[in-house]
């Protein structure tokens, strides 16, 4: 099939979605399937096989476009909709894979150009839009509305989650649909020679990778960390990600609270080298507090072979449960007694690791995810013929 992806969001940069987008163009082209994607003006360029990448172009004090919604992202959006009229009027696709807000472009160029969609679900839109502008949450029945027509008006979604997918069903029970988790990042067999240096030399870390945005819950681990921090004095805290400003603006919170000191803030850092990362840690920590969607990390938190704290969220339990991961309150007392549980009990995080390991082998691999991708394309490409 020729396929027109929508990636509304900088492709490719090393976060959640641009990492799911380019993930699903990998399995689609290597299936034979010819991909074009349209995305922002943002991002590294990527070469794959069958795949053709176009962009809008670069828009005046639009750049560092962040996660979530925004006025960058809604400017981007309309440029990227304009755009979308002259690429769907100049090929023939056989489908639309819509991701996010995208859909509604879709919705629009299905009645112009009779292009069927798929609508990929990354967040509840609504719930995102009304969780960071509070002020808007009067309107949300509106914006659930629309949400129903794009999942009604679609051939099939992609939800990542449990969550994700209890709302497709909702509206449509009968909708063709496919829960596609997100997988592990590490590679199979990692390069332990390489792992061999801690800079950190031996004392206990907790360590957090991720972008910096409020909903992460950074100021709930930096506070847990202060009071873990009280009974563990040699314990630091690593934090990989995030852009410059939020590493400042959280530097500066660290040493308000006194743990300025053990508290090592180390910017982004590719995915190659995420396994040399862990290896540094006793914990790895998510402590999300809002949204419904299971945080991307989690699966190679899972794969890493070290304990993994979370807070109890739906966020979390939907993949997360006490075989595999230590789950509280999302209170700092309820993390901090959590991190000193989990530093000073050494089988306790072995169990954990051990089991988290083999849960990643039976459902959060590559393999497990072409499957379900390749059987859902193969029920859509039914569909259409």
């Amino acid at each position: 099939m020729k396929i027109l992806l929508l990636a509304p969001s900088p492709f490719f940069q090393l976060r959640g979605t641009p990492i799911a987008e380019k993930l699903l163009a990998e399995v689609l082209t290597a299936e034979g399937h010819q991909v074009h994607m349209l995305t922002y003006h943002e991002g590294e360029s990527v070469d794959l096989p069958n795949f053709t990448l176009s962009r809008i172009p670069s828009l005046p004090g639009i750049k560092n476009i962040k996660p979530g919604p925004s006025w960058k992202k809604l400017v981007s959006d309309m440029v990227m909709f304009v755009k979308l009229l002259r690429v769907a009027r100049k090929n023939r696709f056989d489908l639309i894979h819509a991701v996010e807000e995208s859909v509604f472009m879709a919705l629009i160029i299905k009645k112009l150009f009779g292009i069927p969609f798929v609508y990929d679900l990354d967040s509840s839109l609504s719930q995102q839009i009304t969780e960071k502008y509070r002020v808007l949450k009067p309107i949300k029945p509106f914006m659930e509305h629309f949400e129903k027509m794009a999942i009604r008006g679609s051939l099939g979604t992609v939800t990542m989650c449990k969550a994700l997918e209890d709302v497709v069903l909702t509206c449509d029970a009968q909708k063709l649909m496919v829960r596609l988790e997100d997988i592990s990042l590490l590679p199979d067999e990692p390069d332990h020679a390489a792992y061999s240096e801690k800079p950190l030399g031996d004392e206990p870390v907790v360590m957090y990778i991720g972008n910096l945005e409020r909903y992460q819950g950074i100021d709930l681990l930096l506070e847990s960390f202060q009071m873990t921090a009280q009974k563990i004095p040699e314990a630091r805290l690593m934090i990989i990600g995030g852009a410059d400003q939020d590493i400042k603006h959280y530097q500066k919170r660290a040493k308000e609270l006194g743990i300025g000191d053990q508290t090592h803030f180390l910017g982004p850092k590719p995915t190659s080298e995420l396994s040399f990362y862990f290896n540094q840690a006793q914990i790895l920590v998510s402590p999300r507090i809002q949204g419904q969607n299971t945080p991307m990390k989690i699966y190679s938190y899972l794969d890493s072979g070290k304990a993994v704290l979370a807070t109890n969220l739906p966020t979390h339990t939907q993949v997360l449960d006490d075989e595999i991961a230590m789950l509280v309150p999302p209170t700092a007392e309820a993390m901090a007694e959590g991190m000193v549980t989990l530093f000073t009990d050494s089988r306790l995080r072995d169990h954990l690791a051990r089991r988290a390991k083999e849960r990643v082998r039976q459902e959060y691999c590559f393999e497990v995810y072409q499957k379900k991708l390749v059987d859902f394309y193969s029920r859509i490409e039914s569909k259409l013929n």
